[in-house]
């Protein structure tokens, strides 16, 4: 529709609508049209753009309806609130389209969601805000007197920038006697008026005649010019110049070079003298624009090129050439030059960016528009067809539509990989040779939470002395994430847990921000050997991503238990003296002292000695490591009849910890044979009922396992006998094994019996803790190592076997009686069937175990 005067009106509506989808875009060409008058007001309305797009008002601010070209931009708006395209900036038709007929400005409206491209034309109509002017206010023609009648003079067409109806569209002339208007038409519809003689002139009658020319357009109301004309009447020159042709017709290339000579015209005057002397200028049509281009030597007749010619801004020039002869009054001829300019391939293409989605997401998928260009070349023809070619090695594709082009995701997009892509678009047209655009757009990937923490290794291990304090450093957990921002913002944490009936965060505590594990309370290692955590980790992206890795918190001992004395018992007020004969040779055994120790490892490594508060040290000795009592000599009669022995227990920790036990022997003239009796020795067992129970469930526990644990062993190596290896322990599987801890000072009177224990690989957090300590820090460290009562000796990093020893004396083994606990039995009972699964095992499994003599 056509807006006039600030209210648009629809000229003709929208007839037909086209839709072309191409790779997630479309350009919708229609037939719009809108018309606005020059110089209206800022914010007049030209046009319903949602109304005649068929757009609801509502859905605007969600499309983000807006104008999409540059040109666009820069004289008009859209407002959303209503769908209105109105005039935003001042509009000038006469310096928009100069002397154009039509003024159309083209309008891009774009809308997303899905993305659409919209082409209007807007028609700037014209005002009659000009009025004709001449070039000249005041003309002077010189007419000689010989002029015949119907002579024709032409005058200067007068200016108008305004167009059509507002254009000149009469001349009149002032009333006088001599002369009258005539206004011819040319085929461009430009008026050009010219004097007429109407009566002969005659100098001496009136020398001059005063005209008024005056130029009046089409507008409403008209608007007028006027100019001055003089004629001089002149004596006869009665010769004027003739060109040789009246219209001379040329071509020439518009990359033709500044001086080139396009013609020469030739103008010729029969009279002679100054009268018969030609000389050229440009005629009076002859518009400043061809001025600026062309030159014309004013006495060769030769046109010369003076400025750069381009065809895109004209493709026609005229030229009014003019001769006129040296006469008084002169005479004057002329013809008109008409240059037809030819197009050259001189103009590069150009790339219009009209939308851009910078960063683009990394998850953007394939085919997803993320800019949108038009290409245009001012040339024509095949100089002004233009392709447009992407760099390659870049995931990212053009989609063409006339000259129209979206550019699409190719590929998928891994910010991690390369965050940046400098992307060439390269316009080239069809000229020859051809001309190229290059244009660099630095496309940036944003970054999306698509890569879940790391940690920098599979477990961790934390070693921590027991009896730590509080807040105690135990290691630092390291993650990286290879995104960005937030989503590569770490935070660390503890998996909710249960340790001994206590939440586990009680027991250890994380930086959130560091990984820094600290401990929240002092360990017992006789209480927690091993303490899984499981670490997570989280980032900040939305929604986060996880991991988890579990970190082994290794307990390590302290020798923090002094030894704790079983025999004998320290309890009782006065313990029963020890009877000995006076009679007892050197060796004989009086007593042992039995000792244990809560720690582990070389902690609990016990040692004996005799200590020098004993009434006579001289007369006994301690075995250092079987607390065997024994005489070093044989009585006499100046030896006291009581002796007090005080026994010292030190444990193998640094610094060492110690106990004392006190024994009291009685010297007796008592037969050898029942000065110690096993019974006496049994009955002092009655009266501790305790420990008799706990060592019988113990040793038939133990019995129970070795046996079922040897005929395991035997069957297993059965089966794999033959073999060229044999596997005692598989990597992944708990696994036990046994092997015998005699001490140093064994004898044959002395037995010893084994306790598994097993090693788990990971220990359960149901489990309350409990674990043996790791291999690199057990309490025996090889064979070559002695062990204590309550030593044990190490055979593989998993496994610990615990001894445990029983004291006997060689007189109560020949006895047997009823009531005997089965603690005292004899180790010649056992000794048999011990040597007969050694040697079972040593021969089919083709392993080798020490030897349990004290030597090993």
């Amino acid at each position: 529709g056509e807006a006039g005067g600030g209210s648009p009106r629809p000229a003709w509506k929208w007839q037909v609508l086209s839709l072309f989808l191409l790779c997630g875009w479309g350009w919708v060409s229609g037939q719009i049209h809108y018309s606005v008058v020059e110089e209206s007001e800022l914010g007049t309305v030209v046009g319903n753009v949602a109304r005649d797009l068929g757009l609801k008002v509502e859905e605007l601010p969600g499309r983000r309806l807006r104008l999409g070209s540059e040109e666009s931009l820069r004289y008009f708006a859209v407002r959303l609130d209503s769908g209105t395209l109105v005039v935003s900036q001042r509009l000038d038709r006469e310096r928009l389209c100069g002397a154009a007929a039509s003024c159309v400005l083209s309008v891009q409206v774009v809308t997303e969601n899905p993305l659409q491209l919209f082409r209007l034309e807007v028609e700037i109509l014209d005002l009659n805000d000009n009025s004709p002017s001449f070039p000249t206010a005041h003309r002077t023609l010189r007419i000689a007197e010989s002029a015949t009648v119907a002579a024709r003079f032409p005058l200067e067409s007068a200016q108008d920038p305004d167009v059509g109806t507002n254009a000149v569209s009469s001349y009149r002339l002032s009333p006088n006697s001599h002369f009258s208007l005539d206004v011819k038409q040319q085929p461009d519809g430009k008026l050009f008026p010219e004097l007429v003689l109407e009566r002969a002139l005659d100098r001496e009658e009136q020398p001059e005649v005063q005209l008024v020319l005056t130029a009046v357009d089409g507008g409403s109301p008209a608007r007028s010019g006027t100019a001055q004309i003089t004629v001089q009447v002149l004596d006869v020159n009665d010769n004027a110049p003739i060109f040789d042709r009246t219209t001379y017709k040329v071509k020439v290339p518009e990359n033709t070079p500044v001086g080139a000579v396009l013609l020469r015209v030739n103008a010729s005057d029969p009279d002679e003298g100054p009268n018969g002397e030609t000389q050229y200028s440009f005629g009076v049509h002859t518009s400043d624009s061809v001025r600026r281009l062309f030159a014309l030597d004013p006495h060769s007749g030769e046109v010369r090129v003076s400025g750069a010619l381009d065809f895109e801004e004209s493709r026609f020039y005229e030229i009014y050439v003019r001769a006129h002869d040296g006469g008084v009054p002169e005479l004057e001829g002329n013809c008109v030059l008409q240059v037809q300019v030819e197009d050259a391939n001189d103009n590069p293409p150009e790339v219009l960016l009209t939308s851009l989605l910078n960063p683009v997401p990394e998850d953007t998928p394939p085919e997803t528009v993320v800019g949108l260009f038009n290409v245009r070349d001012r040339d024509s023809g095949a100089n002004g067809d233009v392709s447009l070619e992407i760099s390659p090695d870049v995931p990212f594709a053009i989609r063409s539509l006339q000259n129209h082009f979206s550019l699409v995701t190719h590929k998928s997009l891994d910010r991690e990989s390369t965050s940046q892509y400098a992307v060439e678009l390269i316009a080239q047209d069809g000229g020859s040779p051809a001309l190229t655009t290059t244009l660099t757009l630095l496309l940036n990937i944003s970054d999306v939470n698509d890569n879940p923490p790391r940690f920098s290794q599979p477990s961790y291990d934390a070693f921590l002395q027991e009896n730590n304090p509080p807040g105690s450093l135990l290691c630092t957990v390291s993650a990286s994430d290879p995104d960005d921002g937030d989503n590569s913002r770490l935070v660390y944490s503890i998996e909710s847990g249960q340790v001994q009936d206590a939440p586990i965060s009680s027991f250890v505590h994380i930086n959130p921000d560091n990984g820094n594990l600290y401990a929240q309370r002092t360990f017992d290692f006789e209480v927690l050997q091993v303490l899984p955590v499981s670490v997570v980790v989280r980032d900040s992206g939305s929604p986060p991503l996880y991991a988890n890795v579990t970190v082994y918190v290794f307990v390590l001992d302290q020798n923090d238990h002094p030894p704790t004395i079983l025999h004998p018992d320290s309890d009782s007020d006065v313990p029963a003296p020890h009877k000995v004969p006076l009679s007892a040779p050197p060796g004989y055994l009086v007593a042992k002292v039995s000792a244990v120790d809560a720690d582990a490892g070389h902690n609990a490594w016990l040692s004996y000695r005799l200590l020098p508060e004993s009434t006579d040290p001289s007369l006994f000795h301690v075995s250092l490591y079987t607390g065997e009592v024994r005489t070093a000599r044989a009585f006499q009669d100046s030896d006291m009849a009581v002796q007090q022995l005080v026994v010292q227990v030190t444990d193998n920790g640094d610094p060492p910890l110690s106990t004392t036990a006190t024994i009291t022997v009685a010297l007796e003239e008592a037969a050898l044979e029942e000065s110690f009796k096993p019974q006496d020795f049994l009955a002092g067992a009655r009266e501790k009922p305790d420990l008799t129970f706990y060592l019988i469930i113990a040793l038939a526990a133990v019995s129970t396992v070795a046996l079922a644990t040897v005929t395991i062993l035997a069957a297993r190596c059965l089966r794999r006998r033959g073999r060229a290896a044999v596997t005692l322990r598989p990597t992944d599987s708990p696994s036990q094994c046994y092997s015998t801890c005699f001490s140093p000072g064994s004898e044959r009177s002395d037995f010893t019996f084994l306790r598994p224990c097993p090693t788990p690989a990971t220990l359960p957090r149901e489990s309350g803790g409990i674990a043996p300590r790791p291999a690199t820090r057990q309490g025996c460290r090889g064979q070559g190592r002695r062990a204590g009562p309550w030593g044990c000796r190490v055979s593989s990093p998993s496994v610990c076997s615990c001894t445990a020893h029983l004291l006997r004396s060689d007189t109560a083994s020949r006895r047997s009686s009823h009531g005997v606990p089965l603690w005292a039995i004899s180790p010649r009972t056992w000794a048999p069937m011990w040597l007969n699964w050694r040697q079972l095992i040593c021969r089919y499994c083709r392993i080798r175990i020490p030897s349990t003599s004290p030597s090993t």
